[in-house]
């Protein structure tokens, strides 16, 4: 059966506040049923916990390191593989619906003559994606422009809407009223209030219709990347969702005195830093927190939407659903705001893959607990599509067996995730050199490591006795072996074969046993070393020069 994918991707939506995934206040009805089809996966760990790496990682199958757009503006270098690379060649469309966060490489596209407006140059800037309308969020005006120098077709929306302005997003989608003057989002302060918009032309439902629009008028089989820009701050949602949820329904932030005690000095800077700061003050999570909870809530309910429309048209059947996130949020957990480091609540990310392939009716409403990367998700769709994963190009691993109820041969024992701060406050703070400004994560069943270059002790937590990772066992004797062990992984993964991307395995081997070099003989002294075949032309009577 011919498959439709469609991958839906959240900004910044944590693991646990979902209520298939245990959250004891969040309802998530509709996100729930896909769970209830498929198969969620508890332990998917993103590749960086930052919004362009993350992404860039996703839509290449290959970690950060290897395709180097490893922070938010850093562009991915043209001819990196994508997606839509894959895809096409086996006969699928990929579109996207949203947000990618992809900084296109205009230096290597100038380089190699590539016009944006020609078909390569155009998919070249947009990931690799065919583009039905992107969007990024986050319309600031500053003395350079706006934050995002594509244009806002949500914008665009908003003006045909009838709201007035240049940004109407900043205006009315990212603010509230405090009497005749505008409360903006941006302050966490006006989390609790109704953003000053009509809940119908707010982003998510705005996306939401936009995806609907596409599958209508699409001819399959296709690959839709549906990725909203939120849950992402500002933490600010419309009526009725601003007051769903209170200080009632705020969990109790995970964390603990001890982890201040000493710190790792990197762990250190990220606490100290604004967000960190601000996220520590319980009055900002009791702010904020609601404000999230009710944009989960809002994405929730436009799932619903989306999934009746599939249901209504009977599409439902034949289209794989993902649902995931480019990273979590710590909203106050271990002294934290944002993302960045690679406690759970900031590297893990839900993950719920529905099949609707009679494969998979063994697995549907069961839970996979082994070590997947959102890398993993291009491997996926190139078999859904019919295709060989390329695993040269593709560093991930296809995720089909799992959803089959089978359990792949020599499946990883490790996940991996980076992380480059360079560009932030805290690395200058801490004299790290941009080179230096780097963080890699390694977990299995038991442990999680975490390595800092720059003359760091490394962090270690034993996600066993200690699941909330309050104590880090970095400058432990007593895990030598332990940090030994994860020390030889990191070497081993980085020692990996990640840059020969234009040839693969199966053309070596090929060329080695193929005899495509009959002829060009190197070393022979003489000719019975090698077979007959090999050097045929250069055996038998001497060719005349023809008559004299």
């Amino acid at each position: 059966m011919t498959k439709n994918i469609l991958f839906i991707m959240f900004d910044q939506l944590r693991f646990d506040y979902l209520s298939c995934a245990g959250h004891p206040h969040l309802h998530t009805p509709n996100i729930d049923r896909i769970a209830e089809r498929g198969v969620r996966f508890t332990r998917a760990y993103v590749q960086s916990p930052v919004c362009g790496a993350s992404r860039m990682s996703t839509y290449t199958g290959r970690y950060a390191s290897s395709h180097g757009a490893q922070y938010n503006g850093f562009p991915l270098r043209v001819g990196e593989m994508t997606l839509g690379d894959h895809l096409r060649p086996l006969g699928m469309d990929c579109w996207l619906i949203g947000k990618t966060h992809m900084r296109v490489d205009k230096a290597g596209m100038e380089r190699l003559g590539l016009s944006p407006d020609s078909v390569i140059g155009a998919r070249q800037a947009e990931c690799g994606f065919d583009v039905w309308c992107r969007d990024d969020g986050l319309w600031a005006e500053g003395p350079d422009g706006f934050y995002d120098e594509n244009r806002s077709p949500y914008n665009e929306y908003l003006k045909s809407r009838g709201y007035p302005g240049e940004n109407p997003w900043a205006d009315f989608a990212n603010a509230a009223t405090d009497g005749d003057d505008i409360a903006s989002g941006w302050f966490m302060t006006n989390a609790n209030k109704p953003a000053n918009i009509a809940e119908e032309d707010s982003e998510t439902p705005w996306l939401t219709g936009e995806a609907i629009k596409f599958i209508e008028q699409a001819k399959g089989p296709w690959c839709a990347h549906l990725s909203y820009i939120k849950p992402h701050w500002p933490y600010i949602v419309p009526a009725p969702y601003h007051d769903m949820f209170g200080p009632n329904h705020v969990p109790a932030a995970v964390r603990h005195d001890s982890e201040r005690d000493n710190p790792h000095p990197v762990y250190a800077a990220f606490m100290n830093s604004r967000i960190g700061r601000a996220f520590s003050r319980e009055e900002v999570r009791q702010k904020v927190i609601p404000a999230y909870m009710g944009l989960i809530k809002q994405c929730d309910d436009q799932m619903g939407r989306l999934f009746d429309f599939l249901e209504r048209t009977g599409q439902i059947e034949d289209t794989m659903i993902v649902i995931t996130s480019d990273h979590g949020d710590y909203l106050g957990d271990h002294w934290l705001g944002e993302k960045d480091l690679f406690h759970e609540p900031s590297v893990k990310v839900p993950l719920i893959i529905y099949d609707p392939s009679p494969d998979a009716d063994a697995t549907r409403g069961t839970t996979c607990d082994a070590l997947v990367e959102t890398i993993d998700l291009p491997a996926t769709f190139i078999e859904v599509a019919g295709g060989k994963v390329p695993d040269h190009i593709v560093e991930g691993r296809s995720l089909l067996p799992f959803l089959h109820g089978k359990t792949p041969e020599n499946w990883r024992d490790y996940a991996i995730s980076e992380y480059d701060y360079s560009t932030s406050p805290m690395a200058a703070e801490l004299g790290v050199t941009p080179r230096d400004a780097r963080l890699f994560m390694i977990t299995d069943e038991r442990w999680k490591f975490i390595h800092a270059e720059g003359g760091f002790r490394p962090m270690l937590f034993d996600l066993q006795n200690d699941p909330d990772e309050f104590n880090d066992l970095g400058d432990s004797a007593e895990h030598a072996e332990i940090i030994a062990l994860m020390y030889d992984r990191l070497g081993k993964w980085g020692r990996r074969m990640s840059q020969r991307v234009t040839v693969s395995d199966d053309q070596i081997n090929a060329a080695r046993t193929g005899g495509k070099q009959v002829g060009i003989l190197i070393g022979v002294y003489e000719p019975d070393e090698v077979p007959p075949a090999a050097s045929s032309k250069y055996r038998g009577p001497v060719p005349t020069k023809g008559k004299e």
